[in-house]
């Protein structure tokens, strides 16, 4: 049950930073806007650290494969794109689009077991939900 909570709420959080992020864009500028959330991500994880307890940094020098270290780069592409693509498509559309592709991509990452996921069958129903959703991002687009 946690798991659904902690889904809901980064879904509703990744909106609301989405139309936020925007905003900054408008009157800042992308790189200074994208500059300011990775910022205060940094500063966030920081004081988390020293208040919930210390794991060691120098851990991330025994992380293996090293191309498992690239999330923070993808974080601020993420940015960039989820700012770029609000900014171009309106927010609800934005991220209906978001919603359906990562939902693609996840599928995609779990049916060939890619980056140390376990590997799970092929299931008609699953891409015919995934059908589904693409009809109702063209629907919605209309």
């Amino acid at each position: 049950m946690s798991g659904l909570l902690f889904a809901a709420l980064a879904g509703a959080l990744m909106s609301i930073q989405g139309v936020l992020n925007t905003q900054v864009t408008n009157q800042a500028g992308i790189w200074v806007s994208n500059g300011w959330v990775q910022l205060t991500a940094f500063l966030t994880c920081l004081v988390l650290w020293f208040i919930n307890g210390r794991d060691q940094i120098s851990k991330l020098s025994e992380v293996e494969p090293k191309y498992m270290l690239l999330g923070g780069i993808i974080g601020a592409v993420i940015t960039f794109t989820v700012i770029k693509g609000m900014d171009g498509l309106g927010p609800a559309k934005a991220v209906l689009i978001i919603v359906v592709v990562q939902l693609l991509v996840a599928y995609l990452i779990e049916l060939f077991g890619l980056f140390g996921v376990e590997k799970v069958a092929f299931e008609w129903k699953k891409m015919i939900g995934m059908g589904l959703a693409i009809i109702g991002v063209v629907l919605f687009k209309i």
